[in-house]
C-alpha cells in the first residue's frame, strides 16, 4: 500500500550504530510538514530529523534524542518507576494513560538519564510530546524535582529539553504545583553553584514555559520552536493588536533577549558538549 511508504511518526528505531544515527526498517519516505519535499526515511534519521531541503526540524522522540546526545554505553535511567494516578478521579484519565504508555513505550511524557557528553557528566530531562501532549502532571513534576536534587547532591550539571502544551488539565492544582516544586528544586541547584542548561524545543507553553524552562543559566531552543504561554489568539483578543507573525517562535525571543541561543538539532550534541566542558569543575 502507498501508506506504508510514507513514515510514521511513533516508529521505533534500530539500536545505535554511531552518536546521532539511526536507521528504520518501517519506512521508505517522509513528507516534510513544512515544504512539503518528500525525503528518504533513512537519511532524515541522519539529520535527526531535520529536513534537507528547509531545515524544518520535524518531531523527534525523547528516547531518539538522548540517543543522540549521551556517550554510547554511558546512560543510566533514572526514576523510570514513577507515573501518574488519577487522584481527582477525572473520567477516562487511567485509559489515556495507558494508551499512550502502549503508544510511546514510556512510563510518562519525561525520561531522566545520568550520563556523558564527550566525557562531560550530566542529568538529561528530556520530555516526550507524544505523552500526554508532554503535559506536566504530578509524575512529570516529581521525576524533574528528583532530576535536580540528584544532580545537587552528585555535584552535576543539568539539561533539560522542554516540549509540552502545559499543566495537565485531568489532574488540577496537583499539576499546577509542579510549577513550584520543580523550581524550588532549581533554586537549591542554583544555590549549590551548578549549571542548569534550558533547552525548549517544539511546543514549550502554558506552565512549563512560566516556570522551569524560563530559568536556566544558559536558555537555548531548536530553530523554529514555539515558545510561549497564552495562545497567540487569546493575546490578540486580550490586547486587541495585531501579532508579528514570528511571534512566539525562538527566533523571536532570541532577537527580544529571551534566549541565549538558537540551535540547530544536529549541533546540540556538540554545542552541549562544549558548555559542559567550560564549566565542569576541577576535580
Amino acid at each position: 500500500m502507498l501508506k506504508d511508504l510514507f513514515f510514521k511518526l511513533n516508529n521505533k528505531v534500530n539500536d545505535k550504530k554511531e552518536p546521532g544515527v539511526f536507521e528504520s526498517n518501517e519506512s521508505i519516505i517522509t513528507k516534510c510538514p513544512n515544504c512539503k519535499k518528500i525525503l528518504y526515511s533513512k537519511e532524515l534519521y541522519k539529520r535527526l530529523n531535520v529536513c534537507s531541503n528547509c531545515d524544518h526540524h520535524l518531531m523527534i522522540t525523547s528516547t531518539e534524542r538522548m540517543d543522540a546526545l549521551l556517550d554510547e554505553d554511558s546512560g543510566t535511567a533514572l526514576f523510570e518507576g514513577i507515573t501518574s494516578l488519577n487522584p481527582l478521579e477525572f473520567p477516562n484519565y487511567e485509559s489515556k494513560l495507558e494508551k499512550d504508555r502502549e503508544k510511546t513505550g514510556l512510563n510518562e511524557a519525561v525520561i531522566v538519564h545520568e550520563g556523558t557528553i564527550d566525557g562531560s557528566p550530566a542529568v538529561i530531562a528530556i520530555m516526550d510530546p507524544r505523552f500526554r501532549m508532554g503535559s506536566m502532571g504530578s509524575a512529570v513534576g516529581e521525576k524533574l524535582a528528583r532530576a535536580f536534587n540528584h544532580a545537587t547532591e552528585k555535584r552535576m550539571p543539568v539539561v533539560v529539553f522542554t516540549a509540552s502544551g502545559g499543566a495537565r488539565m485531568q489532574e488540577g492544582i496537583i499539576s499546577l504545583m509542579q510549577m513550584a516544586k520543580v523550581s524550588v528544586a532549581v533554586e537549591k541547584h542554583n544555590n549549590a553553584g551548578l549549571l542548569y542548561i534550558a533547552y525548549m524545543t517544539n511546543p514549550t507553553t502554558g506552565g512549563v514555559s512560566a516556570s522551569f524552562a524560563s530559568v536556566g543559566d544558559i536558555n537555548l531552543a531548536e530553530k523554529g520552536a514555539l515558545i510561549g504561554f497564552a495562545g497567540r489568539r487569546v493575546i490578540e483578543e486580550t490586547i486587541k493588536e495585531k501579532l508579528p507573525d514570528d511571534f512566539q517562535t525562538a527566533e523571536f525571543l532570541l532577537k527580544h533577549g529571551q534566549l541565549d541561543e538558537v540551535v540547530d538539532r544536529r549541533n546540540m550534541r556538540d554545542y552541549l558538549s562544549r558548555i559542559l566542558m567550560m564549566h565542569s569543575e576541577v576535580k
